[in-house]
């Protein structure tokens, strides 16, 4: 554990990151064993198409990684902004494309309220946790 581990902040982020690699690696876990269940119970997910295994699975890889992503950084500071970072990734960009839809008129409007919790809030906090894990001094052990 480091000095700065020890201050309120860190442990906040750090804490923060932890909760967000939990649900992303419960929500990965749900879409690789139970994709059909996972289809039928997220929110807005039916009207994205027709039920496909392989995809559901394929990006519920994708999710528990990202989750193992954080998980890992909170416990690595010296890798934090390296495994916060990548795994933000994929968060910034699902939002992003997400709002793409919306704006070439593939989904209304209604998609993006109803999308914010699951989509755009994880890609918001992991842009923040990069970001302070950014800032000076926070990387070292």
């Amino acid at each position: 554990m480091t000095i700065d581990s020890k201050k309120p902040a860190t442990l906040a982020m750090t804490g923060l990151a932890l909760l967000l690699g939990a649900a992303m690696l419960l929500n990965g876990i749900a879409m690789l064993t139970a994709p059909l269940a996972w289809y039928g119970r997220v929110p807005g997910v039916i009207q994205t198409g027709p039920f496909n295994q392989h995809f559901i699975r394929d990006i519920g890889l994708i999710y528990a990684m990202t989750g193992i992503g954080f998980a890992l950084g909170a416990a690595m500071p010296r890798n934090r902004l390296l495994l916060w970072s990548a795994a933000t990734l994929f968060l910034t960009g699902h939002a992003l494309f997400h709002f793409w839809e919306v704006a070439v008129g593939i989904c209304s409007t209604d998609a993006l309220p109803r999308d914010f919790a699951g989509v755009t809030l994880p890609a918001l906090i992991g842009l923040s946790l990069s970001g302070w894990a950014a800032m000076p001094r926070r990387n070292a052990a």
